[in-house]
């Protein structure tokens, strides 16, 4: 059975940092194939520019598009979208333009996700994130039926400053990936 899981990163926030390093170190070790996507050529400032997180999320979903274009997504029996930031947007959208049966992680979701995400998903979010309200996050994840994980007084990163809390956390995280993952999870 072919398992097969893309990687859509924030704006800065690459596939090498903490939740996605971690998320592509399990699923490789779990046996999945994984895809990391990586897009270039941002507007500067976007935090706080509505028309500039719409832009970054455009040019992010073209360059995805052309990243994955040779892939046959009938040969994977199980697709898993990991998105961060602004890929949660991506990666929602890319899935619902492709009509793929899959799953969705979405790491501090920004609002915008809410267009395209399934209920076949999951989300964290830090309650102090500057990026994403608090309040539009949980309402956003209880119509669509997403469990919704927050790691109280943590930014858009899920860090709270605390190193050995925000390791602690990681943990925590990465165990209710796997869980989804291997269906114990909600949304699976």
């Amino acid at each position: 059975m072919k398992k097969i899981a893309c990687l859509f990163p924030g704006i800065g926030y690459t596939c090498d940092k903490p939740l996605l390093y971690y998320s592509w170190k399990m699923l490789r070790g779990m046996g999945w194939e994984i895809v990391p996507v990586r897009y270039s050529g941002f507007p500067d400032n976007v935090k706080g520019s509505p028309e500039k997180m719409q832009q970054c999320a455009h040019m992010a979903l073209e360059q995805a598009e052309e990243m994955l274009q040779d892939i046959d997504w009938s040969e994977y029996a199980d697709i898993l979208l990991i998105g961060k930031s602004v890929g949660t947007v991506v990666c929602a959208a890319y899935a619902r333009r492709h009509g793929l049966k899959c799953r969705q992680v979405l790491f501090t979701p920004v609002e915008a996700v809410f267009q395209f995400a399934s209920s076949r998903s999951i989300a964290f979010h830090g309650t102090a994130d500057p990026w994403a309200d608090t309040k539009a996050i949980e309402e956003g994840c209880g119509k669509l039926g997403i469990p919704l994980y927050e790691t109280r007084d943590a930014n858009h990163s899920l860090e709270t400053g605390d190193v050995d809390a925000d390791i602690r956390e990681m943990r925590i995280v990465m165990r209710i990936v796997r869980d989804f993952v291997t269906g114990g999870g909600e949304g699976a």
